[in-house]
């Protein structure tokens, strides 16, 4: 699977903070949808490697519809590289707002816990093309900081 979204309502027993879903549970939901999309294309199991670059620019509040959008960005032997956006929105058919984007890398594991090998996926659209050349581009400056 190349992409996933998934869409619910912010929990009203979510621990709000002065009246917003903190970005823990925010980041919680990037790394679900993340870990989903990575663990259907690998066909397995897979650990988060990393999750970067999370700017929010605007709340969610309890009740709000969330929708979670992680998409395949590009692949290495064992690794997938993520694009994931997070949106929110009421209910009444206002148009959703962006809450926050990152990127994200999972790598595929067997039995041990051990990398493994995983199907290439390239980007094959300028749009593909150039989401994955921002990724990367953001993967590498955070190694580079390390």
């Amino acid at each position: 699977m190349q992409s996933i979204t998934l869409r619910f309502l912010a929990s009203q027993s979510t621990l709000p903070q002065a009246g917003r879903v903190p970005g823990g549970t925010v980041l919680r939901w990037v790394d679900d949808a993340g870990f989903a999309c990575a663990s259907a294309w690998a066909k397995g199991p897979c650990i988060t490697e990393f999750v970067g670059g999370a700017h929010f620019v605007h709340p969610i509040r309890p009740g709000d519809l969330v929708e979670v959008h992680a998409r395949l960005a590009s692949t290495t032997s064992t690794a997938m590289h993520l694009a994931v956006e997070v949106r929110s929105g009421g209910i009444h058919g206002e148009p959703l707002q962006e809450v926050l984007h990152c990127v994200a890398v999972y790598t595929a594991v067997d039995a041990d816990e051990q990398p493994r090998a995983i199907d290439k996926w390239s980007p094959e659209t300028p749009g593909d093309m150039a989401l994955a050349q921002r990724v990367k581009a953001h993967i590498d400056a955070a190694r580079a900081a390390q």
